[in-house]
């Protein structure tokens, strides 16, 4: 048989022939494949036949075998009422179960095989199994409204309070009226009140509260991984323990530790659906955009409605609070930064209240220089410091050449002196002005 290559590059060949030697060319060419196909099949049957001998030889034979507990319960699924009791009749043990805790009796009680369970509760297989989310067989049998399996496993003496993972027992999960009506007055021929339902629902919890505390007491860190590196918090917070949560936030148990997910607390309580434990978390300070390795928030891991909005709720009243304190930060650097010129401010305020203070003394100061001009004129006497008209009368400012003085003789402009600039002295006197006045005559008009 020609290889694949081989009848590509013929092809332009075959693409120019006639049809009849198309034709002749065609069954020249499969003549060529049966005769490979034939040559292949004895091939074949040859190895099969080195392969059988081989294996005679060795005079072993390989089989698949599977583990004992796959065995039953696969049994068990199939309703196969012999092949079980020829198993129990070879002693395996009814109790046997897969990776996730289910036993046969589980499986039995889901499929309503009433024949396999009761052969497996004769031959000894616990009633009260637990898978590993804590179900029972009374929860299967309950839940699928199986009632003559529920009656054979209260006979046989099944938990009635028994609590699952969720905190469910097994009157919480039926909706059979008949089924539940069996249940309730069992639970009630039992002596079972409210009271002893809710001590039975917090039995867990209470039994966690106590190993925290020993372990507080024995100084044991809270933070230790567990299974899946999960802390105590991540349990409290995934089974909805208030008060063993609130222990572990009280002696400063750790809201960012991460499980083997990624997983932070919040996220476990998220995904789990417990509203209290969201609240009382993001009450402490969890990280609400926490991510897992998977890059997800606990919003993202939450599938309950309920929760869902609680945490956008919670979520929008951080973001609210963290924008008021930017704010207010920002505010905040604003002030310290203009603290300076605030100062700057103040000292100019000063030096004007200053300046009016001067002003306001040296207007007193004319008005007295003005009384002893016109008592002079008048002819009184001199008051009693004997100061002359010269210590008496103004000094004229610097840098005011444009002003006069009037000595109140003048009357206006043109009886007034120019004052002399270069010794800064003023009419009639050879004192020099005082330095202070000659600064604040500036403000004077």
């Amino acid at each position: 048989m020609a290889e694949h290559l081989e009848l590509l590059a013929e092809m332009s060949a075959v693409g120019r022939m006639g049809t009849q030697e198309r034709l002749k060319h065609a069954q020249k060419r499969r003549a060529q494949q049966l005769k490979k196909w034939a040559q292949f099949e004895k091939e074949g049957q040859g190895r099969k036949a080195r392969a059988e001998k081989k294996r005679k030889g060795s005079g072993r034979e390989k089989r698949v075998t599977f583990p004992e507990n796959i065995r039953l319960l696969e049994a068990a699924c199939r309703n196969d009422v012999e092949e079980v009791c020829q198993f129990l009749r070879s002693g395996l043990s009814p109790n046997l179960y897969n990776e996730d805790g289910l036993t046969a009796l589980h499986q039995c009680c889901i499929d309503d095989y009433g024949e396999i369970v009761a052969l497996l509760l004769e031959g000894g297989a616990n009633v009260n199994a637990c898978d590993s989310e804590l179900w029972t067989p009374l929860h299967a049998a309950a839940t699928c409204g199986h009632l003559h399996l529920v009656k054979l496993l209260v006979e046989k003496g099944a938990n009635l309070l028994a609590v699952n993972s969720d905190g469910n027992m097994p009157y919480d999960l039926c909706e059979d009226e008949a089924t539940l009506d069996y249940i309730e007055t069992a639970m009630a021929d039992h002596g079972i009140t409210q009271e002893t339902i809710e001590e039975a629902r917090s039995a867990v919890e209470c039994a966690m509260v106590q190993d925290i505390r020993r372990l507080v007491t024995e100084g044991v860190d809270l933070n230790t991984p567990l299974d899946h590196s999960a802390t105590l918090l991540h349990i409290a917070s995934a089974n909805g323990y208030l008060e063993a949560a609130e222990l572990l936030l009280e002696h400063k148990a750790s809201m960012s530790a991460k499980d083997n997910d990624g997983w932070q607390p919040l996220h476990a309580a998220a995904c789990w659906g417990q509203i209290h434990l969201v609240e009382l978390l993001v009450a402490h300070g969890a990280d609400l955009n926490g991510r897992s390795l998977l890059d997800e928030t606990p919003l993202d891991v939450c599938a309950d409605e309920e929760v869902r909005a609680k945490l956008l709720e919670l979520k929008h009243k951080h973001d609210a609070i963290m924008k008021s304190h930017e704010k207010n930060k920002s505010l905040l650097q604003r002030r310290t930064s203009s603290a300076g010129s605030r100062g700057k401010v103040v000292r100019r305020v000063s030096v004007t209240e200053r300046t009016n203070l001067y002003r306001k003394e040296h207007e007193k100061e004319a008005i007295v220089w003005h009384q002893a001009e016109q008592r002079e004129s008048e002819g009184e006497p001199e008051d009693e410091d004997r100061q002359t008209n010269a210590e008496l009368q103004p000094q004229v400012p610097v840098g005011a050449h444009h002003w006069v003085w009037d000595n109140g003789r003048g009357g206006g402009k043109g009886g007034g002196v120019p004052c002399s600039l270069a010794g800064f002295e003023a009419p009639g006197s050879s004192l020099p002005a005082p330095l202070h006045y000659v600064s604040m005559c500036r403000y004077i008009s």
